[in-house]
């Protein structure tokens, strides 16, 4: 008999027997597609090793890819296992290949990973694209070590296809709280002084603190083993994608990039191999047309974590 959820647990875990109606949602591809918008805003169920070959050339805006971490993992009854740093290089060679010729010429391309495999991600990358930057975020969650450091940090790799592309500075801006204040002539200095407290809206650096991973009692958890948060790829679709543009991730897992694309006015695509991922993804993309909301994020702003009174309570 399945454990009852406590009250305040709102986390996906629809499973096959109960979720026909979000699987049907889903596609297949079996031959090559001549217009991208045949398949926008669609999720695919199948192997992005044989599916990204049937998609056109040049026809995506923005790519965010999080693949399997060379790790040990099992992901709904199948498991990644871990490779030498050959094989896992081969491995990632193997699908950049594939994607990479899906970018238009003034596409962008994101890869989320640990610190093991960003020491090969962020080498081969150069290879096919211009490496723009390494971004490195902070996980709050994490099991200690008896004999290492704690892993509380992850990176994601920013490349684009030529020199010329998308990057939205103004939309990625952090609210940040203005502990000392700086006047000049009784005015603030390069901060907004409100009601609420004062801030300023500051440039994104490399380096983000303010990300929440999702937790039981979040809308957007579900039992994915490696979700990632809609704040963080919020900040990459705002930053690299124009309203319209169509974002693409080859290893959607539960869906976060299609369901963030959706809620930020983008088209999107996913491939993802596990009919039951593709089945949450589905559930929180219709989730999304009630709830377009995205945790950390209002406004147009960015704020820093726990910091919003009403996103605390979503």
């Amino acid at each position: 008999m399945p454990k009852e959820k406590a009250p305040r647990n709102k986390t996906i875990d629809t499973p096959l027997a109960e979720g026909e109606t979000y699987l049907a949602r889903c596609i297949t591809l079996d031959a090559p597609v001549t217009d991208i918008a045949a398949v926008a805003d669609k999720t695919v169920i199948g192997d992005m090793f044989a599916v990204c070959p049937l998609l056109p050339k040049e026809s995506v805006d923005l790519i965010v890819a999080d693949p399997p971490y060379n790790l040990t993992k099992a992901f709904h009854g199948g498991t990644f296992t871990k490779k030498t740093a050959a094989d896992y290089e081969a491995y990632t060679r193997r699908w950049l290949s594939l994607v990479v010729p899906l970018l238009k010429p003034t596409g962008s391309l994101y890869v989320c990973c640990d610190w093991e495999t960003s020491l090969i991600v962020g080498r081969v990358l150069g290879d096919y694209l211009h490496v723009r930057n390494r971004i490195t975020w902070q996980r709050e969650k994490g099991r200690g070590a008896k004999e290492n450091w704690k892993n509380g940090l992850e990176d994601i790799w920013f490349a684009t296809k030529s020199d010329v592309y998308t990057f939205h500075l103004d939309a990625v801006k952090t609210r940040r709280k203005v502990i000392a204040p700086y006047r000049v002539g009784g005015a603030p200095k390069d901060w907004t002084e409100t009601a609420d407290g004062n801030y300023r809206d500051t440039c994104p650096s490399n380096f983000w603190d303010d990300i929440t991973i999702p937790f039981w009692s979040m809308a957007e958890n579900t039992a994915h083993p490696t979700q990632k948060p809609e704040k963080l790829i919020a900040k990459l679709v705002l930053a690299s994608a124009d309203p319209g543009d169509l974002v693409f991730d080859p290893f959607l897992g539960s869906g976060t990039t299609s369901v963030v694309a959706k809620k930020l006015g983008r088209r999107y695509l996913g491939v993802e191999l596990d009919p039951q991922y593709c089945l949450w993804a589905e559930q929180r993309l219709v989730l999304a047309d009630a709830d377009p909301t995205i945790q950390g994020y209002t406004d147009g702003v960015f704020w820093e974590r726990n910091t919003l009174p009403a996103q605390k309570k979503k």
